[in-house]
Parts: C-alpha cells; structure tokens; sequence
C-alpha cells in the first residue's frame, strides 16, 4: 500500500477524532471541493438581520440588452444595479472563496465552536456578496439593490447557485431573438474582444472591415458551421434552463411570493414604461411616481455601449446599428438560416418570434 495513502488515512483519522487537520496536509493533496451546502432558512433570516436590503439579480443570454435594463431599473429612486460581479455566472465564482479544502475544513471543524455544529460556508458566502452590493446601495441611497451578470456560459447551473445563496432573492430574466444576439456578440468580438479570434476569425474580420456590403446584406456568411451551431444550441440550452429552474425554484410561491420573472428585449424596446412598471412593482417598490416615464424615455435616447465602441474601432463601429430588431434578416444567409433553425426554431415559436418555421 503506497505510504501516500496511509498518510492520508491517518490524517482523515486524525480528523475524525479531533476535528483538526494535522498541519493541513492532507488538504494540499486534495482537489478544490465543488459541493457546497445552501444556506438555511434560519442563516438566510439572520443575514437580512444584517444585511435588510432586497437583493435581485438580473440573467440573460450574452447580448440579450442586460446593460440596457440596467441602465433603465436603476432610475427608480428606490433601485440600485450595477454591473457584473458574476458571482454566480461565470467561472471561478462566488463559492471560490470557500473551494478550498484547508478553508472547508477550518469552516466545518468540530473544534470551531462558531459554527453550530454545521458548515459555515453559506453564510461567509451570503455576508461577502451582501456586503459588496450593500455597502454601494446606501451610498446613493437606495433600498433595493441587484447584479446584472449574464449567464450564458453556464445556463441553469447560475440559477442553482444563486438559489443555495440567495433562495430570498428576485431572479430577472431578460431574452433576446437568438439571431440578433448571436450577430451582436460577434460584432462585439470584432469591435473588443479581437485578441480572441481565432486566425479564421481575424481574417473574416479583416475581410468585413475592407468590404462589409456581402456580408450585411446575407450575401456572405460572419460565421463557419461550427460556430454557428455552437451559438443556436447555446442560446436554446440558456433559455430553457434558466426558465424551467427560474420558475421551479424562484416562481411557484404563490402571487405574492413570485421572485422570477421574465421580459423580452424586444418589448422593452417599444414599450420600456409598461415593462418597468411591471419589473419595479414585482421588486416591490413602495411607490411608482409617472414622472418616471419622461426620465425612462430620455435614457432610451443614449447608447453608451455604441458610443464605446466608436471609441475602439470607429470604422468598423459605424457600419453596425446597435441595438436594433431584426437585424438578422439582412444579415443572415440562407445557409445560416437553415444552421439556426434546426436547434432553435421551436424556441423561436416558445417566445413568440415566429409562429412557425417559414421564416
């Protein structure tokens, strides 16, 4: 028997005795833990004896208009948002702080008399992110407080964690025609993210820059098969992931304990006062005062995002329009057409873009 391994059985001994890791030992040659307990109800009552904001977080596909609606909820007196702490959407995640197995063990051990017996991993979790989200909401003021961090690279896994953390929270999800989001993540690519194209890609790229008519007029394709598939599938795998754990999970409470909802980018262009009077009384504001609408109005008028990315590149920036519906029907070919509709062509018709596939 390798003497690693009794090593380890002696030091697992050790702990299961005394509660207390001989000088962590074992713990160096273990992997990062990747279950963690969820919060109780009891910890989630005596965080928000500390913490008493109300916390949302806001999800959605990568383009889907979540900085717009950031931009559009935090108007509200009442309501602060800020952008992207991606504690429960993008990779190493908020449960990092506690992935260590040294810091596990120090959290859960018999001897630490402050844990009650129980894994104090939740609430460390809880208070860290509380504190972040709070700390810049009293500042200016604000008595309810959320993230927006979209959650595409990981699907339904974000709304599962967000749950074990914050199962009091409310959950915004915000969906985008799949075929405008993926051209808008790939002009994005293009515009901030060029130090991530593949050879083939920058090339493309070079390509539409000299000569954007074929390609902005379904003439030429902006992305291989692959590529393509990649994002249908994706876009499809987010959408009923998030909606089928958002509803289990945050959305059969009864009508006034609902905590998910869901918005479509398309009608908070065309009609953004109803969609946020419908997002601020579910976040359960105290008032909704209709000299809100010309300040929503106004800020429909800017774009920053377009106006950074004339900043970067403002020649290929100027001939891309922002933000803009249906932008895929000039854009797409046939081909791309036919590739994006064989993943997602029933999920077009579930969110009502189409009614059926003759499109």
């Amino acid at each position: 028997m390798p003497d690693s391994f009794i090593h380890r059985i002696k030091a697992a001994t050790r702990i299961l005795l005394k509660g207390v890791p001989p000088n962590g030992d074992l713990y160096r040659q273990c992997p990062r833990r990747s279950e963690f307990p969820s919060i109780s109800a009891e910890e989630v009552a005596e965080a928000k004896a500390f913490f008493p904001l109300e916390k949302f977080f806001i999800f959605g596909h990568a383009r889907s208009g979540t900085t717009l609606l950031t931009r559009l909820i935090r108007l509200h007196p009442e309501v602060h948002c800020n952008y992207q702490a991606h504690f429960f959407t993008r990779a190493p995640f908020l449960q990092a702080l506690v992935a260590d197995p040294e810091v596990a063990a120090w959290l859960s051990q018999r001897s630490n008399r402050w844990n009650r017996g129980r894994d104090l991993s939740p609430v460390v979790l809880r208070a860290a992110s509380d504190f972040i989200l709070e700390r810049e909401a009293r500042r200016v003021g604000k008595s309810i407080v959320g993230d927006k961090s979209p959650n595409n690279t990981v699907g339904g896994e974000a709304v599962q964690k967000l749950y074990a953390i914050y199962p009091d929270a409310y959950l915004i999800f915000i969906v985008r025609d799949g075929r405008d989001a993926l051209l808008s993540h790939r002009f994005q690519d293009f515009v901030d993210r060029t130090e991530r194209l593949s050879p083939a890609d920058a090339h493309l790229r070079d390509d539409f820059t000299r000569q954007p008519e074929p390609y902005l007029t379904g003439q030429r394709s902006l992305f291989s098969e692959e590529r393509l598939r990649f994002e249908a599938s994706s876009w499809v795998k987010n959408l009923a992931e998030t909606e089928s754990l958002g509803k289990s999970l945050f959305g059969d409470r009864g009508d006034a304990e609902q905590r998910y909802i869901h918005l479509r980018y398309e009608d908070l262009l065309v009609e953004p006062w109803r969609e946020l009077s419908r997002l601020w009384k579910f976040l359960q504001v105290k008032t909704l005062d209709p000299e809100l609408e010309a300040v929503v109005t106004a800020e429909m008028q800017s774009n920053p995002d377009a106006e950074w990315q004339m900043e970067k590149d403002r020649e290929l920036a100027q001939v891309l329009q922002k933000g803009q519906r249906g932008n895929w029907r000039n854009i797409l070919t046939a081909r791309d057409r036919a590739i994006f509709k064989e993943t997602a062509a029933q999920t077009l018709i579930d969110w009502k873009y189409e009614t059926d596939t003759n499109w």
